[in-house]
């Protein structure tokens, strides 16, 4: 059973912010083929989260600028992914598997069908900002 998390609006932008640019990522890695169907698949992972996680990534963050080139949105993103998870390991080792698994269904899911040397270096990077933490 999970505790109650006490997370703070900046809490949350930070777990948004990983986890929707997480799946902007992977729109980007998968341009080359369909970006729209690799983000539309990620967003159905993400907002398909249960607990904590699922009710904080029910929306998008609202107002966050990625940047305007991959890299940037990385910079962004590969931290923020680490942040999260030593957050939530920090106050709930549970929802911090949770999240992990939500992000890794939404890449994967963004990959579904379409693996390509893009989209798999992609989910590498994320997968090992994840798991920085």
């Amino acid at each position: 059973m999970s505790v109650t998390l006490a997370l703070t609006d900046q809490d949350k932008l930070t777990l948004r912010v990983a986890a929707w640019g997480a799946v902007s990522l992977m729109s980007a890695a998968g341009a080359a083929g369909s970006a729209h169907k690799v983000a539309t698949q990620g967003s159905i992972a993400l907002t398909s989260a249960t607990g904590l996680v699922g009710h904080v990534l029910a929306k998008a963050p609202k107002g966050v600028k990625y940047g305007k080139t991959v890299a940037e949105l990385a910079d962004q993103v590969l931290p923020a992914l680490t942040a999260a998870m030593t957050l939530l390991k920090q106050q709930d080792p549970a929802e911090a598997g949770n999240f992990r698994s939500t992000v890794i269904v939404a890449i994967d899911a963004a990959t579904q069908n379409r693996p390509s040397p893009t989209l798999t270096e992609m989910a590498r990077k994320i997968t090992e900002a994840l798991d920085a933490a």
